[in-house]
């Protein structure tokens, strides 16, 4: 598995980092890049973190490793939707995304892409850092074993939904 990551998207998930000085922005991306290091560990899935560059960035796409991640900012006047989608084409199925950008989203499930949103993993993100991801786990399988007993029409998931539960599952 190999999660690629719209990195602005998920660092201003519960958060209003808009008028944070270049510092302060650093070392938010520096804090989110140490959380995602975590969870890698429990996991060890390949990583890939994209953050904007388009505006203040560099005239190439700067790529660095840290904390065994790929991290990519996008080139002078190139979005890190470009990138995400670029990414989405070369990795293919064995790709998960996460992002709440619409596009990106729509442009993954065309590709056969599992897509979890920002708020979603972010929770998720939370959780393992907080080492209570067993008990989450175990939450979640008693709710599954309650759905299974309720009476009513039963209702076929979408492919779309079948994916994105699959891939939550797996985180």
């Amino acid at each position: 598995m190999h999660l690629i990551i719209d990195g602005y998207n998920l660092l201003h998930v519960n958060r209003s980092l808009t008028r944070l000085n270049s510092t302060l922005l650093r070392w938010e991306r520096d804090r989110l890049i140490d959380q995602l290091s975590a969870y890698q560990k429990l996991k060890s899935w390949a990583m890939t973190v994209v953050f904007d560059g388009w505006q203040g960035g560099w005239n190439t796409e700067k790529r660095e490793k840290k904390r065994e991640m790929e991290i990519i900012y996008s080139k002078l006047g190139e979005k890190a939707d470009e990138v995400i989608k670029r990414l989405v084409k070369e990795k293919g199925s064995e790709a998960m995304v996460i992002t709440s950008d619409r596009d990106i989203s729509r442009f993954a499930e065309r590709m056969d892409v599992a897509v979890i949103p920002s708020e979603q993993f972010f929770e998720k993100l939370e959780v393992s850092s907080n080492r209570f991801e067993e008990s989450l786990e175990e939450e979640e399988e008693e709710e599954e074993e309650k759905g299974i007993n309720t009476k009513g029409l039963s209702r076929r998931l979408s492919k779309k939904e079948k994916r994105a539960r699959a891939a939550l599952k797996k985180l």
